[in-house]
């Protein structure tokens, strides 16, 4: 079953006379949404008492929840400094899932800065196979899912194939297909379910049905220039896409059930839902 939902909540849920975490999950399912991302974008700012009883509250409303690592970890800054500090935003990262009772973190894998774009994968590689292989020994990683994701600029590692290529690495590695980056590293290149079935059958070959039926994906409308996203935009926008439609058709028609996020800039509940309706729409013809 494909499940649905917003990240974060938006102006409506300040509007309805609505503050803070714990009164989230009751609200999300209100609105007749299965999922919730909440994001650590900007640090852990957060003590893990709460995210205990936040936690219990997505449970009793049967809330799906993932969790967004810090927006600044890269897997590819050659400092060695500062590769320990993004391996410790993957510790806390699931120190945070423990705590929610949340199954899967989504992160950014790197940027290429000052290197060359073979330079910065192949450091990338590396580092997640010594960081993923030693959190599996140590068995942090028994239940859990870390989802690399895609990204929509140009200097950032995070192509499709990239992505899905990095989660070879490790059997807790699953990949977030964020369309909206997709679309805008690409010039706009996702118009029919053959653009979406394009990416959904590289990951498939590369990591097998299975995995990609697990993925996370994230959905939006976002503007994009010649170095790829410039922002996100809300799915009522008609200048910039990509349409979702052609994505749910090629979901339903692969009998695949991943968990799709919107991250539209304002109205994030409210267009998740639309993507619900559209997505049972078609599964109901």
């Amino acid at each position: 079953m494909v499940l649905f939902g917003p990240s974060g909540c938006g102006e409506e849920f300040v509007e309805e006379g609505h503050s803070g975490i714990l009164e989230v999950p009751a609200w999300i399912k209100a609105k007749g949404l299965d999922a919730y991302e909440y994001s650590f974008g900007h640090g852990y700012q957060m003590s893990t008492e709460k995210a205990q009883l936040a936690g219990e509250e997505f449970k009793k409303h049967d809330i799906k929840l993932s969790l967004h690592a810090p927006f600044y970890i890269n897997f590819a800054n050659p400092d060695e400094e500062m590769y320990a500090k993004t391996q410790g935003y993957i510790y806390t990262g699931i120190k945070f899932l423990r705590a929610f009772g949340a199954d899967r973190l989504i992160f950014h894998a790197a940027s290429c800065g000052k290197l060359s774009r073979d330079e910065a994968l192949a450091l990338t590689k590396a580092r997640f196979i010594d960081t993923f292989d030693k959190m599996e020994q140590e068995g942090l990683l028994d239940d859990l899912i870390l989802c690399p994701e895609t990204m929509g600029k140009t200097q950032q590692i995070g192509t499709y194939q990239e992505i899905v290529d990095l989660c070879t690495l490790n059997k807790h590695l699953l990949p977030t297909f964020d369309f909206g980056h997709i679309n805008s590293l690409e010039g706009g290149s996702l118009k029919t379910k053959d653009d979406y079935k394009r990416i959904l059958d590289y990951s498939i070959e590369k990591i097998g049905y299975e995995k990609t039926n697990n993925c996370h994906i994230h959905f939006s409308k976002i503007q994009y220039g010649a170095k790829g996203e410039i922002k996100h935009l809300n799915y009522d926008d008609l200048v910039y896409g990509p349409e979702f439609d052609g994505l749910a058709e090629i979901l339903i028609e692969y009998n695949l059930s991943p968990r799709v996020i919107c991250e539209s800039m304002s109205t994030m509940p409210k267009d998740a839902l639309i993507m619900k309706k559209i997505y049972h729409k078609m599964l109901d013809k």
